[in-house]
C-alpha cells in the first residue's frame, strides 16, 4: 500500500484532485499564463513538454516517490497549477511538498497558502508524519519567502546539487517543520486566511 493514497483537498474555494492526463489542457493554459517555463529557476513544463510531465509524475507515483495534484478553482473546474508531495520516505515518516507552480495572475494570493495548509494538514493529521519538507532554488527568492511565511524552518545549503533547465548547477535550500511545530504554524495561517483584505 503507498504511503499516500489518492485524496482530493478541499478549502477557500480550491480543489487539489490527483494529477491526470484529463487536466493537460488546464495545466498548459495555466503555464502559458506568465509562460513560466522561461523562468530559468522553476521546473515548469513547456507548452509541447506538459503531457510529458504529466506522464513522469505519474510514473514517479506509481514508483511511490511524488504524488502529485492539480490546483482547481472549485466555481469554474480552472486548472490553475500543480503541486506535489515528492521525496516521500515512509520509514521515517517524512514527506516534501513541492513541484509547485501557478499562473502568473494566481501568484501572491491565497492559492498558495491555502494549498499549502491542506497538504501540511494532511501530511502532519493524516499521514502521521514527523517532518514536512521543502526545497527550492537559491536564487529562487520569492519561493524561500513564502515558504519562509509559512513557518518552515530553514535546515541549510546543499551546494552543486542539481541541474537547472539551462544546464547550470544549482545550490538548493533546504527547509523543514517538524510535527510539534504544526499546531502553532496551522493556527498563524488559519489566521492569515480568515483576516479581513484591506
Amino acid at each position: 500500500m503507498a504511503f499516500v493514497d489518492p485524496i482530493t483537498l478541499i478549502a477557500n474555494h480550491l480543489v487539489l484532485e490527483p494529477l491526470a492526463l484529463s487536466h493537460e489542457d488546464g495545466l498548459r493554459a495555466a503555464a502559458a499564463d506568465g509562460e513560466l517555463w522561461n523562468i530559468r529557476i522553476t521546473f515548469v513544463p513547456e507548452p509541447e513538454q506538459t503531457r510529458k510531465y504529466i506522464e513522469d509524475a505519474l510514473a514517479m507515483r506509481e514508483a511511490g516517490n511524488r504524488f502529485a495534484f492539480a490546483v482547481i478553482e472549485a466555481s469554474t473546474g480552472k486548472v490553475l497549477g500543480s503541486t506535489s508531495y515528492h521525496d516521500i520516505l515512509p520509514a521515517v515518516k517524512r514527506v516534501e511538498i513541492g513541484y509547485t507552480w501557478y499562473g502568473k495572475s494566481h501568484q501572491r494570493s491565497h492559492v498558495n497558502t491555502t494549498c499549502k495548509l491542506l497538504m501540511m494538514q494532511h501530511a502532519f493529521e493524516t499521514l502521521g508524519c514527523n517532518v514536512v519538507g521543502w526545497r527550492t532554488d537559491n536564487f529562487n527568492f520569492a519561493s524561500q519567502a513564502a515558504i519562509e511565511r509559512l513557518g518552515a524552518k530553514k535546515d541549510g545549503i546543499i551546494r552543486g546539487h542539481a541541474l537547472r533547465r539551462d544546464g547550470t548547477i544549482r545550490d538548493t535550500v533546504m527547509y523543514s517543520l517538524r510535527s510539534g511545530e504544526w499546531p502553532e504554524v496551522k493556527a498563524q495561517l488559519l489566521y492569515s486566511l480568515n483576516k479581513p483584505r484591506p
